[in-house]
């Protein structure tokens, strides 16, 4: 099996992979990581900061947060404050 999750790209994500949204298939048991090393295989990744911050269904989650079908997932680039 698999899950279908919904993930939007911001800021130098969006502009780098050349759009701010998308479908990805997964396999079950899927997490972050796992979506975060998907996401740096894609054409126009390799500019991309590597640790970017991640919300499931708007809540930040860490690596080994699992995914599941439907889930809506935010891909932000770190940010720095001052």
């Amino acid at each position: 099996m698999s899950v279908n999750i919904s993930v939007q790209f911001f800021a130098s994500y969006a502009d780098s992979l050349g759009r701010s949204r998308m479908e990805v298939m997964l396999p079950e048991g899927s997490t972050v990581l796992d979506l975060a090393r998907c996401i740096a295989a894609m054409p126009g990744a390799g500019f991309l900061p590597p640790n970017p911050l991640i919300a499931i269904n708007q809540m930040y989650a860490g690596p080994a947060a699992l995914l599941t079908s439907g889930d809506e997932v935010a891909v932000i680039p770190p940010v720095a404050g001052g």
